[in-house]
């Protein structure tokens, strides 16, 4: 992606005989040379995601009379956070004290 160096918009491509950079909003012009290739695909690493409330969040955690969706085991550990904007409500997260399942959602 390119930029006009007079105005700051993004320059457009014209693939016709010669092939140039134009710019929509000024008369900037930019002739790409025979030697320079166009590269059509970027590839993107997707980097990891980190857990809001990790297990070690969770072993401290106040237990509640709520069913793990997963295995129905009928305690799990507790947390509330505020995730988003003080006038939404906080996302509660569980995770199910079940030692074989150990099952994460949120509400």
């Amino acid at each position: 992606m390119e930029f006009c160096p007079m105005c700051g918009s993004m320059l457009m491509l014209e693939l016709q005989s010669p092939t140039r950079f134009y710019c929509k909003t000024c008369p900037y012009v930019c002739r790409i040379e025979r030697g320079v290739k166009l590269k059509r695909k970027q590839l993107l690493v997707r980097k990891g995601i980190e857990p809001i409330v990790s297990f070690d969040d969770m072993k401290n955690a106040p237990t509640a009379d709520v069913p793990c969706p997963n295995c129905r085991h009928d305690k799990s550990a507790y947390k509330e956070v505020q995730t988003r904007s003080a006038d939404e409500p906080a996302t509660i997260f569980y995770a199910c004290l079940n030692e074989k399942c150990k099952h994460r959602w949120n509400e």
